[in-house]
């Protein structure tokens, strides 16, 4: 599984969450809400401290990441992070994991 987050949400990240150099932000399942992938689920952001990172990725001395309880929601499907221009909001969605 990866993480792959696009420039406009970094953006979003720092002006919104105000993350900043050494922090960690976490994508977590919560109950609730829809998704493409679990009816009934969605994600959820929060700062935190990874545990047991399933998959993570770094930008600007932030890590962004998913923790391995959380990795079953996925199923086998990467995770892209963008930013609905619109809402300005978080949007997310999936692509099948290339062998």
């Amino acid at each position: 599984m990866k993480i792959k987050i696009s420039q406009d949400a970094f953006k979003w990240f720092q002006e919104e969450m105000e993350v900043t150099a050494g922090e960690a932000v976490r994508f977590y399942v919560r109950y609730g809400g829809s998704s493409q992938l679990q009816p009934g689920f969605s994600l959820g952001v929060t700062k935190d401290e990874p545990a047991e990172a399933a998959a993570a990725v770094k930008q600007d001395e932030v890590t962004y990441y998913v923790e391995q309880s959380d990795a079953w929601f996925f199923d086998g499907h990467d995770l892209h992070v963008t930013v609905n221009d619109d809402l300005q909001e978080l949007d997310y969605s999936y692509e099948k994991e290339s062998a």
